[in-house]
């Protein structure tokens, strides 16, 4: 077992519209962000993780996932699978999501593109 306390996550900003609390375990199978949205994320164009799947769960919110070709509404108590290279961007007054990547999250699998 391994517990990380809030007091030992990292807090960090993606952008002004998306603050994060990363929670990196020893084990890097998997970890936990929560985040929280107020507007569009990425402000332009999508982002995607080029290596995994990222299950998102929405703790407290209603906004919009955009695809490139779907909108896909969302509220709190709603649970989504976003698929890899799946480009996408955030559309949210508030909301605060928690995502799950396996394999843990990295910078370098993950990107914004205009496209």
């Amino acid at each position: 077992m391994e517990i990380i306390k809030k007091s030992n996550s990292i807090v960090g900003n993606n952008s002004a519209e998306c603050s994060t609390i990363e929670y990196s375990f020893i084990n890097k199978d998997i970890d936990l962000c929560v985040a929280t949205i107020t507007g569009r994320y990425p402000q332009k164009g999508y982002c995607k993780n080029r290596k995994v799947k990222e299950l998102i769960y929405i703790l407290e919110g209603i906004g919009t996932i955009n695809l490139k070709n779907k909108k896909v509404e969302f509220e709190q108590g709603d649970a989504i699978l976003i698929d890899c290279n799946e480009k996408y961007y955030w559309e949210s007054s508030h909301c605060k999501v928690a995502i799950i990547c396996t394999p843990a999250w990295n910078k370098e699998q993950y990107s914004c593109e205009l496209d």
